[in-house]
């Protein structure tokens, strides 16, 4: 056993030995020389993949590479992650490569979201869904608390959130037209607000989206029907209005404020409530423009002390000082870019510590893989009346459902299935962001023109959390 690992199995006996839970045990990160106290930009380069910069060296390093013109990425954004002491990036990926159709060959358009751990080189997928209606998600936001999304198309967008202080919950649909409003996620207050900037698609009018209470409440400031995405600073009280032209506007706006006379979105009761932030003190400045000779800006972000604002426009990263007058950047970065996203200062790791996953490919193209129809159900005659029986299962501890090999009457009274069915030559699941996951696994039953087929699938392998708790160490 080497040095370190004798170091980390004698703690672990200690704080076994000891009786102290171990999630009781407390480190207090230290600051290392040469630590990110500035944070790193998050970006998407539309030739590379998803990458990082270091503004204050002007460092990058693509960190989930991806094929250049066979997807569409939106993000990123930093949020949290289980287990994980730094934040992390979370971005969304759309299959753009050529469809199948019933006579010729292809792909099927799934939506995925990944986090992306820039120091552990890893990457992980969240959720995907079927997509064969929309170039896939818009307006991604995240916050220490959610990540929220626009989902669907032409008029039916619906908004998507998902808890990121929780390490096994589903992607949820917050609004989803006719029953409530089409909006578009346009930003996200700052640290565990539940607070999600909104835009309606067909009146262009502002609102605070509530998810912890599922409520419309009323916007601070009043941005244009045509205006957005916008930033909020780490305090909450400067906003970063990207205008329709003329660059951006920065302007006061208080995301602590009490909020009063919302407006239910669906089920939910009419419900006053008041924000637990504290009001932030201090003078505001603004509003006042931001570079007025730009076009409309794609993405902004302000710096971890709220002193910058980087902006994703001209298909490059744009940096300028939150103090300085109407005029060009400061700095100019990359080329390429389509979004940004600011993390927090990062003092315990260095530029150093940022390593390269393998990217996203591999999984798409598994999925595609394990979701195909088997040969002989993929015939003209047969899928029509081939039937696909679909259920989610926990693999991390053991399940009926993990050894399920035909869809009985008895199996499906026990057990209802998901809904899913066929896609050309592949099955897919009929729900939105259905495929989660982490050790959520999926036995899927293929019959009704075929004897009964089944297998296990999962977005991280086939592989059961299970059976990797069992091997010995």
């Amino acid at each position: 056993m080497s040095k370190l690992g004798a170091l980390v199995a004698a703690a672990l006996v200690a704080v076994a030995c000891s009786g102290t839970p171990a999630a009781a045990v407390q480190h207090s990160p230290t600051p290392v020389s040469g630590g990110l106290g500035n944070g790193l930009i998050a970006y998407v380069d539309s030739s590379a993949g998803v990458g990082v910069l270091d503004p204050a060296t002007g460092r990058t390093r693509i960190v989930a590479p991806i094929a250049r013109a066979q997807f569409r990425v939106l993000g990123p954004v930093w949020g949290p992650a289980p287990g994980v002491d730094h934040p992390v990036i979370y971005f969304t990926l759309h299959d753009d490569r050529t469809p199948e159709r019933r006579n010729t060959p292809g792909v099927v358009p799934w939506d995925w979201l990944f986090r992306v751990d820039p120091f552990a080189g890893t990457i992980q997928p969240v959720a995907a869904s079927l997509d064969q209606l929309s170039e896939g998600p818009i307006g991604l936001v995240a916050n220490t608390h959610y990540l929220a999304m626009s989902y669907g198309c032409c008029t039916s967008y619906e908004v998507d959130a998902l808890d990121l202080t929780k390490s096994r919950t589903p992607v949820k649909a917050l609004t989803r037209p006719p029953a409530e409003p089409a909006l578009f996620t346009e930003g996200i207050a700052p640290d565990d607000s539940g607070l999600i900037a909104v835009r309606g698609a067909g009146t262009g009018a502002w609102y605070w989206l509530n998810a912890d209470a599922g409520v419309l409440e009323p916007f601070p400031i009043s941005p244009g029907p045509d205006d957005g995405p916008i930033a909020i600073s780490p305090d909450g009280t400067m906003a970063a209005v990207a205008l329709s032209s003329q660059g951006a506007l920065l302007e006061p706006i208080n995301s602590g404020l009490p909020i009063a006379s919302p407006t239910p979105t669906g089920s939910a009761s009419p419900v006053a409530t008041t924000s637990t932030k504290p009001t932030p003190k201090g003078p505001n400045k603004g509003p006042k423009t931001v570079n007025s000779r730009l076009p409309h800006p794609d993405a902004l972000a302000f710096s971890p002390d709220g002193a910058q604002l980087a902006m994703a426009v001209n298909l490059e990263i744009e940096l300028y000082k939150t103090g300085a007058p109407d005029g060009p950047p400061a700095g100019h970065f990359l080329s390429n870019v389509t979004g940004l996203a600011w993390s927090a200062a990062m003092p315990t790791v260095t530029f150093a510590d940022v390593k390269a996953s393998p990217g996203p490919q591999a999984m798409v193209d598994a999925l595609l893989a394990a979701t195909k129809l088997p040969a002989a159900a993929d015939t003209p005659a047969n899928r029509p009346i081939t039937m696909v029986y679909l259920w989610q299962f926990d693999s991390s501890k053991p399940s009926p459902i993990a050894t399920i090999t035909d869809a009985t009457a008895a199996v499906l009274a026990k057990y209802p299935p998901l809904a899913a069915g066929v896609v050309y030559h592949h099955w897919a699941p009929g729900d939105t962001w259905a495929f989660l996951g982490g050790c959520y696994r999926y036995r899927v039953v293929i019959t009704g023109s075929i004897a009964p087929v089944a297998a296990t699938i999962g977005l991280a392998g086939s592989d059961l959390c299970s059976a990797a708790k069992a091997s010995p160490t």
